[in-house]
């Protein structure tokens, strides 16, 4: 889990965010959380599971 917390704003189509709100009621999870779930997803698919570590490294170095 993530030690600190970072603020995102997102502007969506209010319909779209309703029927997300709506899915993510089903799941039983949050909006934030699925968001979370998705970034982390898409993170790994493009960086591969080790990201962490390339990203660290990239904020080490600036």
């Amino acid at each position: 889990m993530e030690k600190r917390t970072a603020r995102l704003t997102l502007l969506v189509d209010p319909s779209k965010k309703r029927a997300f709100e709506k899915l993510c009621s089903l799941e039983d999870v949050t909006p934030s959380q699925k968001i979370r779930q998705f970034m982390r997803d898409y993170i790994e698919e493009k960086m591969g599971a080790d990201w962490r570590e390339q990203v660290f490294d990239d904020d080490a170095r600036a």
